[in-house]
């Protein structure tokens, strides 16, 4: 990556020496007759984070940006132009075989040692970063009755157990209403599953189902299939608002906060302990994205993503569409064929399923996105894959799957913010990193969410959102290392405790699950 010197001067990022166009860095873009160092002079007025050119082009000629063209030059475009989304077009998808299969073998990198935070260990071997009684539910229709359920709790029960740190409800759109049986709902019915088994729950799980919906307690739960260890057994505690014994609302509200009681007192004899830093699991993810997160956020992401990884712990990277143009790029860091193998049958799947909604990939792609710079995905997938760094590629999950290795995992996932979080708690993340170049208050209650913002102007605008500035790499203030050392230091202090800012202001979006089967 090459940045032109000098902060008061016109600048530009260039990614690859093998680059024909560069971003504009200055904040607030660059008027027209603007000279670079380099003598080359703006034709036109360009905004921050969009590409200029930096040769003529002739129509069809390659758009060369991360050494891959991200696409084909629409017209004939001189030397010094704004290179914008209408005036490139989109390469077709690359084909999904005759891809490099583990061919990548860096050199074993020296292990990481002696680095720690204080967690939460589980009977099943996991560690959580907070300590929260989660009450999971079966279906929409009980979601208002363990809303005011949990605020109650909050309210006159959380205070006498002051070692767990929150309450909350599982809430979601699935259980009835679906076609439960067909193809593709398992999907939702173990993540709701696997959400409850979540490292932070401290095995300490709860269900609140309505009766007659069609994901019933038993199919959520099957007996003695889930490591949960309750005071009461080992199948999850159960309230069920058809009960005849419920006798108006104030007593389904009395029956959860009888049953939550029982499960905070053991939550609240948790303590935190010293573990090794190999206990952490943490999912990568960006949204809001610009052309800048592939140049700073991202970058450190993945330098913060090999420093865990040497360390013994376990990283997920995620978002189909957002990796999808990079594909050879990750067959070709698989461990072995099985993993690169998996790593294609989740992209062919997902491509069929965006077939089916007669799109493609190209859909992905929002307005915020191309006003930060990004022209299509296929740029903003080379900017995406660099959060993962440069490890080897160690498993594979399908959506909703539950985590049962370490090291680096591809996590198959939809590249929408919710959709992809919440897949991510039902892999058994217990840490967040969330990148945002045009901002977004993004926010989990079941997680802790470190945001970093990949511009000055952003972490500087919204400085008790964003957790990591990003930006000084751009401006040269700071180095992809110094970054990624800062994150991987905060990601310690976070899991031992540390509340980030969307803990502090209880910023928590929905958890949304990916259902690609049929609703009746």
């Amino acid at each position: 990556m090459t940045t032109e010197p000098s902060a008061n001067s016109p600048r530009y990022i260039l990614m690859h020496e093998n680059d024909n166009v560069a971003i504009v860095v200055n904040d607030g873009g660059l008027p027209a007759g603007a000279v670079f160092p380099n003598g080359l002079v703006l034709r036109e007025a360009v905004p921050q984070g969009h590409k200029v050119a930096l040769r003529a082009f002739a129509k069809g000629d390659p758009v060369i940006r991360y050494n891959v063209t991200i696409g084909f030059a629409a017209l004939d475009i001189e030397a010094g132009s704004w290179i914008a989304e209408a005036q490139v077009e989109m390469p077709a998808a690359r084909e999904l075989t005759g891809l490099p299969i583990a061919t990548v073998k860096p050199p074993p990198q020296e292990p990481l040692e002696g680095y720690t935070f204080e967690g939460y260990r589980n009977p099943d071997g996991s560690v959580g970063t907070r300590n929260i009684l989660a009450i999971t539910t079966t279906v929409q229709c009980v979601a208002g009755v363990v809303e005011h359920a949990v605020q109650r709790i909050k309210a006159e029960l959380l205070p006498k157990y002051p070692n767990v740190d929150d309450v909350v409800g599982l809430e979601h759109t699935y259980g009835c209403g679906v076609a439960i049986d067909a193809p593709g709902a398992n999907i939702p019915i173990r993540t709701v599953r696997n959400i409850s088994l979540n490292p932070n729950f401290g095995g300490q799980a709860m269900v609140v189902s309505l009766g007659c919906e069609k994901l019933q307690p038993a199919r959520l739960f099957p007996k003695g299939s889930i490591p949960i260890q309750n005071s009461g057994g080992a199948d999850p505690a159960h309230v069920c608002l058809q009960d005849q014994g419920h006798v108006g609302f104030q007593s389904m509200i009395a029956s959860i906060m009888k049953t939550a009681e029982v499960n905070l007192q053991a939550l609240d004899k948790r303590r935190r302990e010293t573990v090794p830093a190999s206990e952490l699991v943490v999912g990568v993810q960006c949204g809001g994205s610009d052309a800048f997160s592939g140049v700073t956020a991202n970058p450190a992401v993945g330098f913060a993503t090999d420093l865990l990884v040497r360390a013994g712990g376990t990283v997920m990277f995620s978002e189909v569409t957002e990796v999808r143009d990079g594909i050879d790029q990750l067959t070709s860091r698989a461990v072995n064929e099985e993993v690169a193998a998996a790593m294609i049958r989740e992209m062919e799947w997902y491509d069929q399923y965006l077939k089916r909604g007669g799109v493609d990939r190209s859909a992905n792609t929002t307005p915020g996105n191309k006003k930060g710079g990004l022209s299509n995905i296929v740029e903003k997938a080379m900017g995406s894959i660099v959060k993962s760094g440069s490890s080897p590629i160690s498993g594979v999950l399908s959506p909703g799957e539950k985590l049962t290795q370490k090291g680096l995992i591809y996590a198959a996932t939809p590249a929408s913010d919710f959709i992809c979080g919440t897949l991510q708690v039902a892999a058994g993340m217990n840490l967040h990193i969330f990148t945002t170049g045009r901002g977004t208050p993004y926010g989990l209650a079941e997680v802790p969410v470190i945001k970093v913002a990949t511009r000055n102007e952003l972490a500087a605008r919204w400085h008790d959102l964003m957790d990591v500035n990003a930006g000084r790499i751009a401006s040269g203030e700071a180095s992809i290392a110094d970054v990624g050392w800062e994150m991987f230091r905060l990601m310690l202090d976070v899991a031992s405790g540390r509340k980030t800012w969307a803990e502090q202001w209880k910023l928590h979006n929905a958890l949304v699950l990916f259902n690609p089967a049929p609703v009746t």
